[in-house]
């Protein structure tokens, strides 16, 4: 992966560095991760980083089309490195899992809106909410009243 991830930041003029391709490679090896997650990816790579450098590695990323930022309601930003297409997610609502889930109609941007209002529309996001397979097997967890 680091090859393709030095081609890619090159082909767009930008400093390949050792935090960039760490913060990169953590994306692509745990797709849907918060940013916290990666830190903890990116250090156990390189070593000593800031919090501050794989934050600015991943706005930039994101900023450049490398990597796409996931911001589910009620939920921390995620990250992956599936761009090069419209794809959706699924969240589940017990464990906060998300996984990929294929465009609706097959093509961008899956969604005609009934009133484009003279927009160009050329992306939908859609999140779907409901419960894995794991979480629908647990039995729920009743809350006890205080006394």
């Amino acid at each position: 992966m680091a090859e393709n991830a030095v081609q890619l930041l090159r082909e767009r003029g930008i400093q390949v560095t050792a935090q960039r391709l760490a913060v990169f490679d953590a994306v692509a090896g745990r797709p849907h991760a918060t940013a916290d997650d990666l830190v903890d990816d990116v250090r156990a790579s390189i070593g000593a980083v800031s919090r501050q450098a794989v934050f600015d590695a991943l706005a930039m990323l994101t900023e450049e089309g490398l990597i796409r930022r996931i911001q589910p309601a009620r939920s921390a930003a995620r990250y992956e490195d599936r761009v090069d297409d419209n794809h959706h997610h699924l969240v589940c609502r017990g464990c906060g899992q998300m996984v990929d889930v294929d465009c609706a109609v097959g093509y961008r941007p899956c969604l005609e809106a009934a009133d484009d209002n003279g927009y160009i529309i050329d992306e939908a996001e859609v999140i779907y909410w409901g419960h894995c397979p794991a979480c629908q097997a647990s039995p729920p967890v009743q809350q006890t009243a205080q006394i």
